[in-house]
């Protein structure tokens, strides 16, 4: 199931059960015994009755048990085995239970990605679950998660005015963050400019509400053969970063291809070895 159908599954059949606005939530402080009917929902929508197995010896989940902004919170993933044959991960679910979103990206791999996994930075709407679900190629599904503390990330106004933001839209950098080594795993960062309208956010001059404006998708190839793909909703920082890995064989190229929920497409293309 794409992550925008996904959405407006739970737009439809989740919020008379509470989920998509976390109306079944009681006080902010300690978590509650009633968290995990949050994902029972969530589950259910994305992967019906499949089994979900303990992921700790796939996958490392890392994330601030407390969060010092809620509208920027650092998550990172990565895979704890070599990407080979029936452990070879070939989707991940990002999920933070009780967003009004919950699924703030879908991550589709490439042959070439190196090590799966992946870096960005989340708004968290309340105390809530964090989870990481991953598909391997042999169909099974493995999970590890992690329970942060945050609040009011979904709704806290962007960090600069609209005219400054439209003025930089869709701007984007490459940054290697090791030096380029052909054969050997890299690791670079994508960064691109988008306020990620939640919708939920109020324009804090005029006082009216900000309609949803946010990226969608997002495409990362290598030589043209597909890296990432990746699907991301509301829940995702302002200001998008992600941190991925590739495997380069030789002087390659990474193009990256973003589109958002108003048509909008951005394209930036790098050689490897001279990013920036």
């Amino acid at each position: 199931m794409r992550l925008r159908s996904t959405r407006r599954a739970f737009a439809a059949g989740a919020l008379g059960a509470g989920v998509l606005l976390g109306l079944r939530g009681g006080p902010a402080g300690a978590r509650q015994a009633s968290d995990d009917v949050y994902w029972a929902d969530i589950k259910s929508m994305l992967f019906e009755d499949e089994a979900i197995l303990d992921g700790a010896d796939l996958l490392a989940l890392e994330a601030p048990p407390r969060a010092y902004d809620a509208a920027v919170v650092p998550v990172s993933i990565r895979a704890l085995k070599p990407q080979a044959g029936d452990e070879r991960i070939e989707t991940l679910h990002l999920v933070i239970d009780k967003n009004p979103s919950p699924v703030a990206a879908i991550v589709r791999y490439g042959q070439n990605v190196g090590n799966a996994g992946f870096s960005t930075r989340v708004r968290v709407n309340e105390y809530t679950n964090v989870r990481a679900v991953a598909r391997t190629a042999d169909g099974r599904l493995h999970m590890v998660a992690r329970y942060v503390k945050a609040a009011g990330g979904c709704s806290a106004p962007g960090m600069k005015d609209k005219a400054a933001v439209m003025a930089r839209l869709g701007r984007m950098k490459l940054k290697e963050l090791a030096p380029f080594a052909p054969g050997e795993v890299g690791t670079a960062q994508l960064l691109v400019s988008h306020p990620n309208y939640t919708g939920l956010q109020m324009d804090q001059l005029t006082r009216n509400w900000i309609p949803p404006d946010y990226i969608d998708r997002i495409a990362i190839r290598l030589d043209g053969e597909p890296l990432l793909d990746l699907e991301t909703d509301i829940s995702i920082s302002e200001d998008p970063a992600f941190t991925f890995n590739y495997r380069a064989d030789g002087a390659k190229r990474l193009a990256v291809a973003v589109h958002d929920t108003e048509g909008r497409e951005f394209k930036g293309d790098w050689p490897l070895g001279s990013a920036s």
